[in-house]
């Protein structure tokens, strides 16, 4: 667990809605998460050899598409910050800088949270059974890099799925993701579970 706990690094301030936290499985690391409405906001510290955190806050349409993607990092003192819009034509700017790569893509996929995960899994609305493939715009940190990533997402049961990252059409990475009623992610095989 990170040395900074819940209690160390202040409350989450959203308009309305439960915090609620995640616990990343692979390297010291916490989420605390709302989600107001059609928005998502969240708030990771990792405890790497250089301490980093992240805050983010998605705004989604009513078909759960992203509309708006802001993001910060700090590290080793330094701040950088993102601006991801997805304009009604498809195109993706960051910065305001076309990522033509992304055209067309509905859904962003922060690399730092499940709750991502969680805005596809409820855009899609699959019948257990089902799949569906996709190409997200994936942000990496702590660098903030963005480029296209293909996925697919498989219902397994009501409240499980697969998911998939492709390349080529090839699978180079799958999990299972566990979820609750709304679909918001409980446990994400091997990354992320939910603690509070």
């Amino acid at each position: 667990m990170p040395r900074g706990g819940p209690e160390d690094r202040g409350p989450l301030t959203v308009p309305m809605g439960q915090v609620r936290t995640w616990r990343r499985l692979d390297l010291p690391a916490l989420e605390d998460f709302a989600e107001d409405g059609q928005a998502f906001h969240g708030r990771v510290q990792v405890d790497e050899a250089v301490p980093w955190s992240t805050e983010y806050r998605i705004a989604f349409g009513e078909e759960w598409s992203t509309l708006e993607t802001t993001v910060s990092v700090q590290r080793a003192g330094r701040s950088r910050k993102l601006l991801l819009r997805r304009e009604p034509s498809g195109r993706w700017l960051a910065d305001d800088c076309e990522v033509e790569a992304c055209r067309g893509a509905l859904d962003v996929d922060l690399g730092v949270t499940p709750s991502t995960n969680t805005s596809a899994i409820r855009r899609l609305g699959l019948a257990v059974g089902a799949s569906a493939e996709l190409t997200a715009t994936w942000v990496r940190f702590p660098d903030l890099t963005v480029q296209p990533l293909p996925q697919r997402y498989t219902r397994l049961a009501e409240r499980t799925y697969l998911y998939e990252s492709l390349r080529d059409g090839v699978v180079v990475f799958h999990a299972r993701l566990e979820v609750d009623g709304t679909g918001l992610v409980e446990r994400y095989e091997g990354l992320f579970e939910r603690i509070a």
